[in-house]
């Protein structure tokens, strides 16, 4: 969704946390490229999933699973694996398979929808977090995948919540998230007047969360067919059932850390695959540097 303005409704919504037993459950995948070969490129997809109940927190690790993704196989790969997570009447493939720049990104979000789906399924009674918004009709996630997901979710008596680090939304030039409210925390403030354009749908509503004493807010986006009660009372259920240190639910915190790779991973994957499969792994040169030596990384870098 493009950068936009958008309107609040005041006053924010004052939370209390509610006690009683609720299942949290969360999950994330991450992606990375373990390394280039003379045809494409070694990458590494890992999913987590985390249940927090009876104030005890489980946790499903998936992976890591290893791809060498060339331009000869890229298709095969891509469209076997939607074929394998989703129902092919939902033709998910309407975007096309992506170039092979493109690919880590996509197989870690088509893994992901697949996580979210199958936790959708086997949570009863509970607040699913997902990583990021609940916008749809993206290539990564197309329409029919994401309402499947919600619509799994709520025949379980369930509730998502996405919570979002990131947001281009703004109010008078400021970013949602940094709106100076004195109000004093939990509290959700609603944003209102949303109309992205098409193919682009929002299957939420879109709030601000400060959920916990601090600087930091993120935007919260709970599923659209919730009723306007069910939403308040889904947010005080995970006040009361989860940590929420920096208004970031711990569940979510820990279905990232479980799924990131670490540096040693990392080079026994490289080790793994040039034993086994004889892969020869090449170092290209850094071009920037190269060309302009310590004028090649740009403002940031600096």
């Amino acid at each position: 969704m493009n950068t936009q303005a958008v309107r609040i409704r005041m006053p924010p919504k004052t939370l209390k946390p509610r006690h009683e037993q609720t299942t949290v459950a969360a999950v994330d995948t991450s992606v990375i490229k373990i390394g280039e070969t003379a045809t494409g490129a070694l990458i590494a997809v890992r999913g987590a999933s985390i249940m927090k109940q009876n104030k005890r927190y489980h946790y499903t690790r998936l992976g890591p699973f290893i791809f060498h993704i060339t331009e000869e196989n890229k298709h095969e790969v891509y469209n076997m694996l939607q074929r394998t997570y989703f129902d092919s009447s939902l033709n998910p493939n309407h975007h096309g398979c992506p170039n092979l720049q493109q690919m880590p990104t996509r197989l870690a979000s088509l893994f992901e929808r697949w996580l979210q789906s199958m936790l959708a399924r086997n949570t009863k009674n509970g607040l699913i977090l997902f990583d990021g918004s609940l916008t749809a009709g993206t290539p990564d996630t197309p329409i029919q995948i994401m309402r499947q997901i919600l619509t799994t979710a709520r025949k379980g008596g369930n509730t998502v919540l996405a919570f979002s680090k990131m947001t281009t939304l703004r109010v008078n030039g400021r970013l949602i998230t940094d709106l100076p409210l004195e109000n004093e925390p939990p509290y959700l403030l609603e944003i209102e007047s949303l109309r992205p354009k098409a193919p682009i749908a929002l299957m939420g509503d879109v709030y601000v969360a400060k959920l916990a004493n601090g600087s930091y807010a993120f935007r919260l986006d709970i599923d659209r067919e919730a009723s306007a009660e069910g939403k308040i009372r889904a947010v005080e259920q995970l006040l009361g059932n989860d940590l929420l240190s920096q208004s970031y639910p711990e569940t979510l915190r820990l279905a990232h850390i479980f799924c990131t790779f670490t540096a040693n991973e990392v080079l026994a994957m490289q080790h793994f695959t040039t034993r086994r499969y004889g892969l020869r792994l090449v170092n290209r040169p850094d071009m920037h540097s190269l060309l302009f030596g310590p004028f090649g990384r740009g403002e940031y870098y600096s």
